[in-house]
């Protein structure tokens, strides 16, 4: 993936201080389709064994019977708190949201809602 400039136009805080992490392969309990923001659909409110339940995008959740389903790779919903002016790497869009570093802090990384940013050209 190409990693992208983007520069924050509007601030962005997180709702969840505990967000749902897991590793690939973890079993999931699926619950509710969000019916969110426009732009922001196929997310699904899921829960796993040692954690916070939490929002997950469609895309990495492979379906089983009922309610079930397994990771399909390692995902955290960490949001990155930023305030207006920043500039961001960014490189994975999913559902409306960007996953985001700081410059420079990789370990400082999270989503933020794509609204929120505006690309910088090259």
């Amino acid at each position: 993936m190409k990693t992208r400039t983007y520069r924050v136009i509007t601030p962005h805080e997180t709702e969840f201080a505990d967000p749902i992490t897991f590793r690939k392969g973890a079993i999931l309990e699926i619950g509710e389709e969000s019916e969110g923001y426009q732009g922001w659909e196929n997310w699904f409110f899921c829960t796993t064994a040692g954690e916070e339940p939490g929002w997950v995008p469609g895309q990495i959740i492979e379906r089983g019977e009922g309610s079930t389903g397994r990771a399909l790779e390692d995902y955290t919903a960490r949001e990155l708190n930023v305030q207006k002016g920043e500039t961001l790497a960014g490189a994975r869009v999913l559902n409306g949201w960007l996953w985001c570093e700081r410059w420079g802090v990789p370990e400082d990384a999270g989503w933020v809602p794509l609204q929120n940013l505006e690309e910088i050209p090259d």
